[in-house]
């Protein structure tokens, strides 16, 4: 969950997040709270989402087909000025799922300590997901604009921070929340942990710096935008992710969502799904928002949400990290090395996931070299 807090560095992904974010992480989830996994298949930070709290998701009874069609892939990259291999990087951020997609065929799928049907903890991959909502829910008419204050829609938050603040501001996260994520993120689940409702918590959250002029990573942000997709479509957030995101998306199994027990769900982090529905996910939005020919999400919010949101950061879109240097693609990544990678030029997808987040932080540039050297391979090798 935690990220870069400024935009004068260079982009960096989560790993400071500090020791009581996994906390909540420790305990064994019992095999009726997921189905139809078996207890090989639930990781240890899938227990996370039951300690907290988490809605089931049921999957589409049409799911997208993944073809299975795997090839020979020799990729190399250059980090640092040191020549580094594929099989070195997934060693390196301890890799348990990796999955990459050539279109719709699946041409490596790896797993280790894990397999298919494993669901992994997204982290602040939700946050693209919690995008994606608010794209649908404004091009259904429940939010006029995203340069509406939220306050119109979530009165309760008037007098603090929030106050006044852009939907758009807190979707390319600069809110002006006085936040240090390293800090706030874990109480965040602590409290969530503990069945204290996270709307109380946000409406207490005070004013630091001018809105719009600053990015700043800001985990209470996403909480108050799946809040906002709740209040404006009379739906609960987990609920519209259903009907209006994974089944219409051709998602294959259940995912767990979080939530702070008093029904909210955390927006934040905390989708439960397996790999191939995370690829999936990339590719509805490397479809241009459409699955089985429709369209899930519209195709201009695909585009405004996956290119830059603001001067003050060209590598951040609407909860989309992005590669930058002319290359158009796009992440959604997640503590300690979570990753739904796109890439339009090379019509590839790749989504990386770990079990137990390593320490130290997670170099998003490294990322962004090694998957663009991969889909490029994988274009490479295409033979039609």
């Amino acid at each position: 969950m935690s990220h870069p807090s400024t935009a004068r560095r260079r982009p960096r992904h989560t790993g400071r997040l500090a020791a009581a974010a996994l906390a909540v992480a420790t305990a064994v989830l019992p095999l009726s709270a997921l189905e139809p996994a078996s207890a090989a298949q639930v990781s240890v930070e899938t227990a996370s989402a039951y300690l907290i709290g988490a809605d089931q998701v049921r999957p589409s009874d049409n799911p997208v087909v993944l073809r299975s069609a795997p090839r020979k892939l020799a990729v190399t990259y250059t980090h640092k000025g040191e020549e580094r291999t594929l099989d070195d990087f997934l060693t390196a951020t301890r890799t348990n799922g990796f999955v990459v997609l050539d279109g719709q065929d699946i041409v490596l799928e790896r797993y280790v300590g894990a397999n298919r049907d494993m669901r992994f903890q997204s982290w602040s991959m939700a946050k693209s997901f919690t995008s994606a909502a608010i794209g649908i829910a404004l091009g259904e008419g429940h939010i006029r604009s995203i340069d509406d204050p939220v306050t119109r829609y979530l009165p309760e938050l008037k007098g603090s921070g929030f106050d006044g603040v852009s939907i758009r501001n807190l979707l390319r996260m600069s809110s002006g929340i006085e936040w240090e994520e390293t800090k706030g993120a874990p109480q965040l689940q602590a409290l969530a942990q503990r069945g204290r409702p996270l709307k109380n918590f946000a409406a207490r959250q005070k004013r630091g710096w001018k809105p719009g002029s600053r990015f700043e990573y800001t985990s209470v942000n996403s909480f108050v935008l799946a809040r906002l997709i709740g209040q404006t479509t009379g739906m609960p957030y987990h609920r519209y992710v259903q009907e209006k995101i994974w089944k219409p998306a051709g998602m294959e199994s259940s995912v767990l969502i979080g939530n702070d027990s008093s029904g909210d769900n955390l927006g934040y982090c905390c989708f439960h799904a397996t790999d191939r529905d995370f690829a999936r996910f990339g590719l509805l939005y490397l479809r241009g928002g459409k699955a089985h020919g429709k369209q899930v999400v519209p195709a201009s919010w695909v585009r405004r949400s996956t290119k830059p949101s603001a001067s003050f950061n060209e590598r951040y879109g609407l909860h989309w990290w992005l590669g930058g240097g002319g290359e158009k693609d796009y992440m959604a990544a997640g503590f300690g090395g979570q990753h739904i990678y796109v890439s339009p030029k090379h019509d590839v997808v790749i989504v990386k996931s770990v079990i137990s987040t390593p320490g130290g932080q997670i170099d998003l540039d490294e990322a962004f070299t090694a998957f663009r050297a991969v889909a490029a391979e994988v274009a490479r090798t295409r033979t039609n």
